[in-house]
C-alpha cells in the first residue's frame, strides 16, 4: 500500500518505520525542508536517538506524494491538524483512507482530530483514528505495544488493523471513535495533573486517587456526549492513561513534574521541549464539561493552575476538601 504519514516529530517518525518494516511504500512528510534536510542528513530523528531511519523511507516537505497515497496519517501535534488537513485536501485521492494518529480536542469548537479532519477535507474520505498506550520512543524500538483503530465503519477499522499490526504492534479495533479519541486527549490532563503530585513530593496515594478518579471524569464526559463508558476502561481510556501518568517518555507528566516543583506553566513546556497536549487539553476539557453540564473537578482544577495561576497546592487542597461523593454514580454507567 502507498502511505504518507504527515508530521515528522517522534511519534510519526516511529508510525512511519512500522509501516515500511510492514512493507508499504511510505512517505515521511515535515512541515520544514529543514527538518527533512537534517533526517536525511543524520540518518535519524532526534526525538528517537539511536533509532536507525529505514532506506525505504521517501521523505520530503512537499504534499505532492498524497495524490498517489491510498492510506495518509495525521502524526501532526494537535493544534496544527486543521492546517494540514486543509492543506492537504485538494491532493487526495479518491477513496483514500485517512488515520489520525494525533490526540486532542480543538479549542472553542471542542471538536475531535477526526471531526477536524473530514471537516477540512469535505468528508471525502474514510476517517479513523489510531490512540492507545504508545510512548513513540518504544514503538521505534520495536518493543510491543498495544492500541485501537477506531472508525464507526468497523471494515475501515479493519483495514486499518491490517496495515499496521505486525509482532511488536498489536492492534484492535473500535466503532465507538469518540469514546477512544476523548479518552486519548482527556488522559493528557491527568497526566499532567500527576506529574503535578509528583513534583510537590506527595507519593504515590494521590497518583492513584488522580488517576483514578480523572478516569471517571473522562468516562463521564464521553457518555454524556455519546461514547461507551467501557471503552474507557480499554486502551484508549484506561490503557493510557496508566502508561501517561506514569512514565517518565510522557511530556504530560515531565511538564506536570516541573510544574510541582515551582516552574510556570510556560517554562515547564519550554523546558520539555515539545508540545505538552494536556495544556491545550485542559481548556478544551473545560470547556466540553461546561456545555454538557458534566462535573470534572480534577480538568477544573488542572485549568486553575494552568491558565488562571493559581497556586497548585492550593488547587489540591480544594479538591481534596471537596464535598462528600458516592463513589459510583449509577446514574451515567
Amino acid at each position: 500500500m502507498n502511505i504518507t504519514v504527515l508530521g515528522s516529530g517522534g511519534w510519526g517518525t516511529a508510525l512511519a518505520l512500522l509501516l515500511a518494516e510492514n512493507g508499504h511504500q511510505v512517505t515521511l512528510w515535515s512541515h520544514r525542508e529543514e527538518t527533512t534536510a537534517l533526517l536525511r542528513e543524520t540518518g535519524e530523528n532526534p526525538r528517537l536517538k539511536g533509532v536507525p531511519l529505514s532506506a525505504d523511507l521517501h521523505l520530503t516537505s512537499s504534499m505532492e506524494p498524497l495524490r498517489e497515497s491510498d492510506l495518509v496519517v495525521f502524526a501532526t501535534p494537535s493544534f496544527a491538524i486543521r492546517e494540514t488537513a486543509r492543506r492537504a485536501a485538494p491532493l487526495l485521492r479518491e477513496g483514500a483512507v485517512l488515520v489520525s494518529a494525533a490526540k486532542g480536542i480543538e479549542h472553542h469548537t471542542g471538536l475531535r482530530m477526526t471531526e477536524i479532519i473530514a471537516e477540512e477535507t469535505g468528508n471525502r474520505c474514510k476517517v479513523a483514528a489510531l490512540s492507545g498506550p504508545s510512548h513513540a520512543e518504544e514503538v521505534g524500538r520495536r518493543l510491543p505495544t498495544g492500541v485501537v483503530a477506531a472508525c464507526a465503519d468497523l471494515s475501515t477499522a479493519d483495514l486499518i488493523q491490517d496495515v499496521f499490526m505486525n509482532a511488536h504492534f498489536r492492534v484492535y479495533t473500535n466503532a465507538d471513535i469518540l469514546g477512544v479519541e476523548l479518552g486519548g486527549a482527556l488522559k493528557n490532563v491527568i497526566a499532567l495533573c500527576c506529574g503535578v503530585t509528583d513534583g510537590m513530593g506527595l507519593g504515590d496515594n494521590v497518583k492513584a486517587l488522580m488517576m483514578t478518579r480523572g478516569m471517571t471524569e473522562m468516562a463521564r464526559l464521553g457518555v454524556a456526549l455519546g461514547g461507551r463508558s467501557d471503552t474507557f476502561a480499554g486502551l484508549s481510556g484506561m490503557g493510557d492513561l496508566i502508561v501517561t501518568c506514569t512514565s517518565m517518555h510522557s511530556r504530560n507528566r515531565r511538564a506536570g513534574i516541573l510544574i510541582g516543583e515551582g516552574c510556570a506553566p510556560t517554562e515547564a513546556m519550554e523546558r520539555v521541549g515539545a508540545v505538552v497536549e494536556g495544556y491545550y487539553a485542559a481548556q478544551s476539557a473545560c470547556e466540553l464539561a461546561e456545555k454538557t453540564g458534566v462535573e470534572m473537578p480534577i480538568c477544573r482544577a488542572a485549568y486553575q493552575a494552568l491558565y488562571e495561576g493559581r497556586p497548585v497546592h492550593m488547587v489540591v487542597d480544594e479538591l481534596m476538601r471537596r464535598g462528600k461523593r458516592r463513589e459510583v454514580d449509577e446514574t451515567w454507567f
